[in-house]
């Protein structure tokens, strides 16, 4: 079903579009969730920091694909809501070529420096080779990754956030029938868990392809639509490689703030690796409004409707801060017995250290609430500099905490890695939206004026 997000009250079209957009980001999240908990509880505490040491390469690849595929589907949307419909099929032609390269591509790479990657980071001896296996194996079905993000992504771009949350629903669950069958029942270890959450990723990608196919006439590419021009696929290159590469930016501060870990010791990166699963799921909301702003923009922008622009963005920011209060209010307050979950009540000194992540970044919440906001809405416009920008902050910001603030306060100042990213990536984002806001002001001011004009 798709969605005309350009006629009704923004706050109401923003808040229903993001409801189930929530619940299917934070299905995806339950992917890398269940991971760290069933290997946690079942093959110990160190198979959990094995898998856990891997999540900021896991976030540089799957960050570039989330971020990517996103991109590409801004133009898509903004085809749509300019009521173009050749221009909506030759664009869902493009998002699966490119895909399709940068699939191929980002397997060579990935599996080419994963191990290097791992030796730089200086991962304990005692975990390398259990998580190169596990990570080798992921980096490997890289491609599925990709075109289930790209086909729920373009489903999107056309209003409809629920399928995609069903889709995700549907392969978690088969990832968590898997999982357990790889661990307990084939006695798979952690090659076991790779493969089992690679073979959901196929069902996700089968039950996407044949919703598409059935129920989405607007996506039912034709041979003819393949025939691109330079000017067309760079109309989402331009978009989607920015917002790939700076997911892979920020990435990039992980895994630099993932070597200061690292030399604390094997119980603070599992600690870190239970509470990032936490702290990752208790940032889907705020990530959704996110997603969410950038649908809307992208629509509203096509239909050349710049004051529902407006409007949806002071609504948007308000919604999900109240959701960023919350959330970080839940951490504050249950840290321990989140922690808990992952590893059992008696690795207190493991519930200590993710307890007080949780806490940092939870009191922090609203900046991340505001970011995720002005940026989508900046990149549903087609603008990608001044997120890039925001994303080479991030960067910066988190290589500070992990060789300046880490070194100074240990844990604690690893831990304000992130609020201290998130505040220097506002900085940029904060001025271009302000500007932005009054060039679609004027930009609205002067649509009144022409539809005065022709009604005169």
């Amino acid at each position: 079903m798709t969605k005309n997000l350009t006629e009704g009250s923004p706050a109401k079209l923003i808040l229903m579009f993001t409801l189930p957009l929530i619940a299917g980001n934070i299905f995806m999240q339950l992917y890398s969730f269940v991971d760290t908990l069933l290997v946690g509880r079942f093959l110990g505490v160190h198979a959990l920091a094995a898998v856990g040491c891997t999540g900021s390469l896991m976030f540089l690849m799957l960050g570039f694909v989330i971020g990517m595929t996103s991109g590409f589907s801004i133009y898509t949307g903004q085809r749509f809501g300019a009521k173009d419909a050749d221009g909506v099929r030759k664009s869902a032609a493009a998002c699966a070529f490119l895909s399709l390269i940068c699939a191929i591509l980002m397997t060579i790479i990935g599996l080419s420096f994963v191990r290097p990657l791992l030796e730089l980071m200086e991962t304990p001896a005692e975990i390398i080779d259990d998580a190169y296996s596990f990570i080798s194996i992921v980096y490997g079905g890289i491609t599925l990754f990709v075109f289930i993000q790209m086909q729920m992504n373009i489903i999107r771009s056309l209003g409809d956030s629920k399928m995609p949350t069903i889709i995700s629903a549907f392969g978690l669950t088969m990832n968590i029938i898997f999982e357990p069958i790889a661990l307990l029942v084939l006695n798979g270890g952690i090659p076991g868990a790779a493969y089992a959450t690679l073979l959901s990723q196929v069902c996700g990608n089968i039950f996407a392809f044949i919703y598409i196919r059935r129920k989405i006439p607007a996506l039912h590419v034709r041979r003819e639509d393949f025939k691109f021009t330079w000017k067309f696929l760079w109309a989402h290159l331009r978009i989607g490689l920015p917002m790939g590469f700076q997911a892979s930016i920020i990435a990039i501060g992980a895994v630099t703030l993932q070597f200061a870990l690292n030399n604390f010791g094997s119980t603070v990166v599992a600690s870190y690796a239970a509470a990032q699963k936490v702290d990752a799921i208790a940032g889907m909301p705020m990530m959704s409004f996110g997603v969410a702003m950038a649908a809307y923009t992208a629509q509203n922008y096509g239909a050349r409707k710049f004051g529902r622009i407006i409007e949806g963005l002071k609504k948007c920011a308000m919604m999900s801060v109240g959701f960023s209060i919350v959330a970080g209010a839940l951490q504050i307050f249950f840290g321990y017995e989140l922690i808990s979950i992952f590893v059992g009540e008696d690795q207190t000194e493991v519930i200590e250290y993710g307890r007080i992540y949780l806490m940092i970044n939870g009191a922090t919440y609203w900046i991340l609430a505001l970011l995720f906001v002005t940026r989508n809405m900046l990149q549903g416009l087609g603008l990608s500099i001044i997120p890039t920008a925001a994303g080479i902050m991030e960067l910066v910001m988190r290589v500070v905490a992990a060789i300046v603030v880490a070194q100074m306060f240990g844990y604690i100042g690893a831990c304000t890695a992130n609020p201290l990213a998130w505040a220097g990536a506002m900085i940029p984002l904060g001025i271009s939206t302000f500007l932005t806001y009054k060039r679609l002001k004027r930009a609205h001011l002067r649509e009144i004026q022409i539809r005065q004009t022709y009604s005169q």
